[in-house]
């Protein structure tokens, strides 16, 4: 039986989803049992028979975690160590996910595996504890780093954007950050391929993999693509809204922001056999489906 953890987040609620359609057997927790308390964990676990861990979930709220930064570090490293911990006990892998901030932004070109790891905020420095964390407990692990994630459940950048153009005259969007877009599905069905693989016992490399869809763009480029099968769909009704571009300077945050987050997924690829879509199918898929909620947007 598969534990997800987090199933109520956005990524959780999908990896709900997929592991449904493909009848993989499974439990989900949320908040229920607190990944801060190892008791909890263990008694849990103690009633199922888990033979696999997936974590979703984290402290995602980038800007507030300047501020708290002891909340951020125990949902983001303390809590991943306990599972971490609890699974190598169990003799089980454990999956969890990491982000792209967890570099500093000033590459120039994908971004590898192997890439010194250096935060430039309180955010990215708890998910690179959790990481460190993960791979001090258990040998058994993978950490699928992602950027720029979206999906049908909870808030997110498409939902955000659409919403923004319906109502407003014009929007300003940042033009000096550079990543890719990444629908929930895509990392949803690269959970789903590990699991599978583990099951059927091929044998998975462990350790970390960048996934995220194909491509890079700008966040104004990304808006732009947006607006444009926004109106096509007729799901963006205002098509007088102007998308105009902006630097970053122009709208200070309390965290910094990595410039470039473009990861490199040829690990990914070749290790675990998998296809990616390119950023803007996936945005398509995500328009066009039925679980697409209309009622954010208007």
């Amino acid at each position: 039986m598969v534990w997800l953890i987090g199933n109520k987040g956005m990524l959780g609620n999908e990896v709900c989803r997929t592991l449904l359609k493909n009848k993989i057997d499974f439990v989900g927790t949320d908040s229920e049992v607190s990944i801060l308390d190892s008791t909890a964990l263990e008694s849990f676990a103690a009633k199922k028979e888990v033979s696999f861990i997936v974590n979703c979930a984290a402290y995602t709220a980038v800007d507030r975690a300047e501020s708290e930064r002891k909340k951020a570090r125990a949902l983001n490293a303390d809590g991943p160590r306990n599972i971490a911990r609890l699974a190598k006990k169990l003799g089980v892998p454990f999956l969890h996910i990491s982000t792209d901030y967890v570099f500093d932004g000033t590459a120039s070109s994908p971004i590898t595996e192997d890439t010194p790891i250096k935060p430039i905020g309180v955010y990215g420095v708890t998910k690179a504890e959790g990481e460190k964390a993960i791979s001090e407990e258990t040998d058994d692990f993978y950490i699928l780093r992602t950027a720029w994630l979206y999906g049908w459940s909870g808030k997110n950048f498409v939902y955000t954007m659409i919403r923004a153009m319906n109502t407003h005259d014009s929007v300003k969007v940042v033009n000096d950050q550079k990543g890719t877009p990444t629908n929930c599905v895509t990392l949803a069905s690269v959970i789903l391929k590990i699991i599978e693989k583990r099951a059927s016992g091929e044998v998975v490399p462990n350790g970390i993999y960048h996934v995220t869809d194909l491509g890079e763009t700008t966040w104004f480029d990304f808006a732009k693509e947006i607006f444009a099968q926004g109106l096509e769909k007729g799901l963006v009704t205002n098509r007088d809204c102007a998308v105009n571009p902006c630097a970053t300077a122009e709208y200070p945050t309390p965290a910094k922001r990595p410039a470039y987050s473009v990861l490199d997924k040829t690990k990914a690829r070749e290790t675990l056999g998998i296809r990616l879509p390119d950023w803007r199918e996936s945005l398509r898929g995500f328009l066009d489906s039925e679980k697409f909620d209309k009622g954010r947007v208007e």
